[in-house]
């Protein structure tokens, strides 16, 4: 019983305030939440999850992931979801609290919160024992069907290795996995390419456009093979100097491997172009890429210039993109070229192993390779003509 003027399951310890849920409760999941100083604000919150013991104890929401309030929204946290022990979301959320998730990169932290938010809904608040081969092959073919394939093949393979974490902390068998009898083949890939002649026009409309960081964007992204989001987050110190022209030198966001790219004349008056008109002097640290506003891209705010530039110059059914397309192409153009797998690999950080060593330390040896993947990506080019 409250106390009177008190929210339902307020205490409060030494001047802290606390949502303190009652034995069945905490057998159902709950757990006490600190609210922080005895205030009105500790009430609100203490409000805001006496509605979700609500919506499950009325039966509005038989899951206990969902009655999590507004955990499905990407702007809440998951740290706030409450599971069930022993639930496939709690053995998430306990492996999101060890070292061993920091160690991954932002990128594939992405990737498996993104497979998340499919996942959850469905399966966070269950035993991973109890779930069976029909409703896990439902469940992707479901995925295949709304979404895409592809999203159906990356959820299953975020749950494998979900599975394998569930297993780590005893919560299921590592080879009891129900998703193993399920073929989970990756569709097709992409085979669409970009032209030189037709990067060299996106840099153009994109400036035309007043989109002056977006050319110097795709300008860099053609020369280097660098993807979108590793090229957005370069900063000024990144840019270096060698026998060989001008150089970026980076790390791939997705893997934390090494990648540089030489950059053609073009694309330096590019880039001198648009830092003139950024009027700004940027630190060594800042980013040198930033939208119309002045702040530096972001993954959607490039994606949108992006697609507006490509609307423009070659209307609503192009599909073709900015990263893995132009990757594509210069892989294409190198490999005509006669460019050996070897040096290509090397170029574009897709085989070496990571390391801490300050980017200048890489110049002098991988300058090189990327000089000779540049050369024979403009022989291949002559050759594709």
């Amino acid at each position: 019983m409250a106390k009177k003027g008190r929210p339902r399951h307020y205490v409060v310890k030494r001047g802290r305030a606390f949502w303190q849920p009652t034995k069945k409760m905490r057998a159902l999941g709950f757990q006490a939440v600190p609210l922080g100083e005895d205030s009105p604000e500790a009430f609100r919150l203490c409000e805001e999850w006496n509605r979700r013991w609500d919506l499950l104890r009325t039966g509005v929401q038989s899951s206990l992931a969902l009655a999590g309030a507004d955990n499905l929204s990407p702007d809440r946290p998951e740290a706030l979801t409450i599971y069930p022990p022993r639930s496939l979301g709690a053995a998430f959320k306990e492996y999101r609290a060890t070292i061993e998730w920091t160690k991954k990169a932002p990128a594939t932290r992405d990737e498996w919160e993104r497979c998340w938010r499919h996942i959850k809904p469905v399966f966070g608040d269950l035993d991973p024992r109890t779930v069976s081969l029909g409703d896990i092959s439902e469940f992707r073919e479901a995925i295949s069907q709304l979404i895409s394939p592809g999203e159906a093949f990356r959820v299953i393979k975020i749950w494998r290795a979900l599975w394998k974490i569930a297993a780590a902390l005893h919560y299921c068998t590592r080879d009891a996995d129900p998703s193993l009898a399920i073929r989970n083949s990756a569709p097709a890939g992409r085979s669409a390419t970009w032209t030189e002649g037709e990067a060299v026009r996106l840099v153009k409309q994109a400036w035309r456009m007043g989109y002056h960081g977006l050319a110097a964007v795709i300008a860099v992204a053609w020369d280097t093979q660098l993807a979108p989001q590793d090229v957005r987050d370069l900063r000024a110190e990144q840019m270096a100097e060698a026998r060989t022209g001008q150089l970026f030198f980076t790390e791939r966001g997705k893997t934390g491997k090494p990648v540089g790219g030489l950059l053609c004349r073009r694309t330096q008056l590019v880039i001198a172009a648009y830092l003139e008109r950024l009027g700004l002097e940027l630190l060594d640290d800042a980013h040198i890429f930033r939208n119309r506003s002045g702040r530096p891209y972001s993954k959607d705010t490039l994606g949108d210039d992006f697609r507006d530039v490509r609307l423009v110059l070659f209307g609503r059914d192009e599909t073709r993109r900015l990263g893995h397309d132009f990757r594509r192409s210069g892989a294409v153009e190198a490999i005509v070229g006669d460019a050996t797998p070897a040096a290509l690999s090397h170029a574009m950080g897709n085989t070496l192993s990571a390391s801490n060593t300050l980017f200048r330390t890489y110049v002098p040896v991988r300058a090189e390779t990327i000089r000779a993947v540049r050369d024979a990506r403009l022989k291949g080019r002559g050759k594709l003509r």
